[in-house]
C-alpha cells in the first residue's frame, strides 16, 4: 500500500509556550482583588458582605469560560486574546473611574458587572493558551497544565511587586495598570500563540526543555517572594524599584531561551514528521503531527483526507485501521466526548463536586485574605498575599510534575492528589480556626499549595477522561465550581459571619478569631466531603489510567473500561 505522508507545520511549539507565560501572568489579574478590595470598601462605603459578593464577581469572571471554551474550537487563539484584552480594558477602566471618583455614585450592580467583565478577560486569556498548548504538547498534558497554571499562580506576586514598588501601594494606579498594561501585553502576544507541530515522542530534548522551564518558573517565584518581603522590611528608592522590576521582566523572558537556542543551534534530532505505512501506526502519527487530534479523533482526521485525490488509499487505510465501516457508538472513557455526552457521566459530576468543594473553599480564603489578616492582627497583608501566591504556584507546578511522574510510573490517577490535598486542607482550616500564634502564615502557605494542586490537577484529568476535542468547553463547565463555591462559602457564609461579629463589636471592621472561626470549621467539613468524593472517583477511573499509561507512556488506545 502506498505510504500516506502527513504534512505538518514547521513552527516549534516552544515559541507559543514562552509567549503563553506572559499571557498567563496577564490572566492572573483576577488575583489582585485583595490588593484593591479595601479601597473599594472604604471609598464606596461597602460592608463586608458586599465586598464578599464583589469577590464572587471576581470568581465568576475568572471561571465562567463556556464562551471561550466554545470559541476555542471555532476561532484562532489570537481572536480569544483580542476579546480578553477588550474586556480587561473596559472592566478595569470602569472600576478605576469608580475608585478615583471620576464617576460618582456608580450603582453597586454596575460595579459588580464591571468586575465580572474585567476578570472574565482571564478566562479568555487562559483558555486560549491552555487549549492551544495542551494540543501542541498532547503527550505531556500534566506537565503543560502545571507550568501554565503555575505562572497564573505566581502572577499575584508579580502584581504585588509592581503594586508595592512602582505604584507605591496605590489601588487606583493598580486598576489603571490592569486596564491598560494587561491589554497591551496580550495584544503583543497575539501573534505568537498559535497551533504548532507537536514535538516527536522520540525527541529527547523535550524533557530537558520542560525541566528548564520549570526551573525558570521556580527561580522567578523565589525572587518575587524574597523581593516582596525585603521591600516590606527596607525602604527602597525609585531607582532600585525600577531595577527590581527589570530583573523580574528578564526572569519572565527566560523561557524564550528555548526557541532561541533551537533557532541558533538547530538539531537533527528525530523531530521529522513520521510516515504511516501500517494501520498500527495511525494513531501515533496523527497525534504527533496535528495539534488538534486526539486518539478518538483519528477517524475524523481520516475523513478530511477522504475529500482529497488519494481517496482510494484512504479508504483502504480506514478499512484496515478501523476494521471496515464502524457503526456510531457512544464514547468510552479516554475518547473524545461531546459536552452533553460528558454531562451524563458519573465521573464528570464526581470531578465537578470534588473540584467545587476543594477550590471553592480555597478561593473563599483568598477572597477574604486581607480581612482575615487584619482580623488576626496583621498590619500589612501584602506579604500574606505573596505567601499564598508563591505556595499556590508551587502547588500548581508541583502537581504537574508529581502527577505526571506517578501516572507513568504506576498508572496512579491524578485525582489521588486531589484527595491527598483535601485532607491537608482540613488541617489548614483547623489551624486558621484555632488562631494560635504563629499559625497564620503556616496555614496560608499550606492552603496555597493545596489550592494550587486542586486547580492544576483538574485540567489534565478532564483531557484524559473526556478527550481534547471538546476539552475547552468541558473544563470550562467544571471551572464553574469556583464561583459557585465562592458564592456559597464566601458571601452567604463568610460575609454573614464577619458582619455579624463586626456588629457585635460595634465596628465596620471585625477583629479577633471569631470573625472567621465558624467559616473555617464549615470549610473543613466541606473538604472532608470532597475527600470522600475524590476517593470514589479515583477508584472508578483507575482502569482508565492503566489503559492509557500501561508501559509508562501515553497509549493512544481506543478502548477503555467502564
Amino acid at each position: 500500500m502506498p505510504k500516506l505522508v502527513l504534512k505538518a507545520g514547521s513552527r516549534p511549539p516552544w515559541v507559543g509556550l514562552a509567549a503563553a507565560v506572559w499571557v498567563q501572568i496577564a490572566a492572573g489579574n483576577v488575583y489582585n482583588f485583595p490588593l484593591y478590595s479595601s479601597a473599594l470598601k472604604s471609598v464606596l462605603g461597602l460592608n463586608q458582605q458586599q465586598v464578599s459578593f464583589l469577590g464572587v464577581a471576581n470568581d465568576v469572571g475568572e471561571s465562567v469560560s463556556l464562551l471561550p471554551g466554545l470559541a476555542s474550537n471555532k476561532f484562532p487563539p489570537w481572536a480569544l486574546l483580542l476579546v480578553g484584552s477588550v474586556l480587561s480594558f473596559l472592566g478595569y477602566g470602569l472600576i478605576w473611574l469608580a475608585v478615583t471618583q471620576t464617576v460618582s455614585s456608580l450603582p453597586y450592580v454596575v460595579l459588580w458587572l464591571a468586575l465580572a467583565v474585567a476578570t472574565n478577560s482571564g478566562a479568555w486569556f487562559g483558555t486560549a493558551v491552555l487549549v492551544t498548548n495542551m494540543r501542541n504538547f498532547p503527550l505531556s498534558r500534566g506537565t503543560i497544565s502545571g507550568i501554565l497554571k503555575g505562572y497564573v499562580g505566581i502572577s499575584a506576586a508579580v502584581y504585588t511587586l509592581i503594586y508595592s514598588t512602582l505604584l507605591k501601594g496605590s489601588a487606583s494606579k493598580l486598576l489603571l495598570f490592569l486596564a491598560i498594561g494587561v491589554s497591551i501585553v496580550c495584544l503583543v502576544m497575539m501573534y505568537f500563540i498559535r497551533p504548532c507541530t507537536p514535538p516527536s515522542g522520540e525527541d529527547s530534548s523535550v524533557h530537558v526543555h520542560f525541566i528548564y522551564t520549570q526551573a525558570a518558573s521556580v527561580l522567578l517565584a523565589s525572587y518575587l517572594v524574597t523581593t516582596t518581603v525585603a521591600c516590606d522590611i527596607v525602604s527602597i528608592s525609585d531607582s532600585v524599584s525600577y531595577i527590581l522590576v527589570a530583573i523580574m521582566v528578564i526572569l519572565l523572558m527566560t523561557p524564550l531561551a528555548i526557541p532561541v537556542k533551537m533557532t541558533l543551534f538547530p538539531s537533527d534530532a528525530k523531530n521529522k514528521v513520521p510516515t504511516v505505512s501500517s494501520s498500527d501506526q495511525l494513531d501515533d502519527v496523527s497525534m504527533q503531527t496535528s495539534p488538534l487530534l486526539t486518539p478518538s479523533s483519528s477517524t475524523a482526521y481520516l475523513e478530511s483526507f477522504h475529500e482529497s485525490e488519494d481517496t482510494s488509499d484512504v479508504e483502504t487505510l480506514i478499512a484496515e485501521g478501523e476494521g471496515a465501516v464502524r457503526k456510531k457508538r457512544r464514547p468510552k472513557r479516554g475518547d473524545d466526548f461531546k459536552f452533553f455526552e460528558a454531562l451524563v457521566k458519573a465521573d464528570f459530576w464526581l470531578l465537578w463536586f470534588s473540584y467545587f468543594l476543594g477550590v471553592g473553599s480555597g478561593v473563599t480564603v483568598l477572597n477574604n485574605l486581607a480581612q482575615i489578616g487584619v482580623a488576626l492582627g496583621v498590619e500589612d497583608t501584602s506579604i500574606l498575599l505573596s505567601v499564598f501566591s508563591f505556595c499556590n504556584f508551587i502547588g500548581r507546578l508541583g502537581a504537574g510534575i508529581v502527577s505526571e511522574h506517578f501516572v507513568r510510573l504506576v498508572t496512579l490517577p491524578r485525582t489521588f492528589w486531589m484527595t491527598s490535598t483535601q485532607i491537608i486542607m482540613i488541617i489548614a482550616f483547623l489551624l486558621y480556626a484555632s488562631a494560635l500564634d504563629g499559625t497564620l502564615y503556616a496555614a496560608t502557605a499550606v492552603l496555597g499549595i493545596c489550592y494550587g494542586v486542586q486547580y492544576s490537577i483538574m485540567f489534565p484529568t478532564v483531557s484524559e477522561l473526556f478527550g481534547l476535542k471538546h476539552f475547552g468547553v468541558i473544563s470550562s463547565f467544571i471551572m464553574l465550581g469556583n464561583p459557585v463555591g465562592a458564592l456559597l462559602f464566601s458571601v452567604f457564609l463568610a460575609g454573614n459571619v464577619y458582619d455579624t461579629e463586626a456588629a457585635k463589636q460595634g465596628n465596620s471592621t471585625c477583629y479577633g478569631a471569631d470573625c472567621f472561626r465558624l467559616t473555617f470549621l464549615v470549610l473543613a467539613g466541606a473538604c472532608g466531603l470532597g475527600t470522600i468524593l475524590s476517593i470514589i472517583l479515583t477508584v472508578r477511573i483507575r482502569p482508565v489510567y492503566q489503559m492509557l499509561y500501561a508501559g509508562g507512556s501515553f497509549r493512544l488506545s481506543r478502548t477503555s473500561n467502564h
